[in-house]
């Protein structure tokens, strides 16, 4: 599969995502809506396709071992002694 397909088929599956959520956001918020209620639906459905972009992007396209951290190495510099 090439890079330009995966990336498209990523970004019409987070597109699914953002309306689906604004959609329920909107079904469980109470009616009639205020801009404040749009406001709200719109920032949670935000957060909601961030969080899967990054779990996306960890889970698939970064394979090290130490996305997060990277460690020490334990040699000391011994020709200050």
């Amino acid at each position: 599969m090439s890079k330009g397909l995966r990336v498209l088929i990523l970004s019409v599956a987070l597109l699914l995502v953002f309306g689906g959520s604004v959609a329920i956001l909107l079904r469980v918020l109470p009616s009639p809506h205020t801009e404040q209620d749009y406001l709200v639906a719109g920032g949670v459905a935000t957060l909601v396709t961030m969080l899967a972009l990054f779990v996306v992007l960890i889970t698939t396209w970064v394979k090290a071992p130490d996305v997060f951290y990277r460690k020490r190495d334990n040699t000391t510099n011994k020709s200050e002694e």
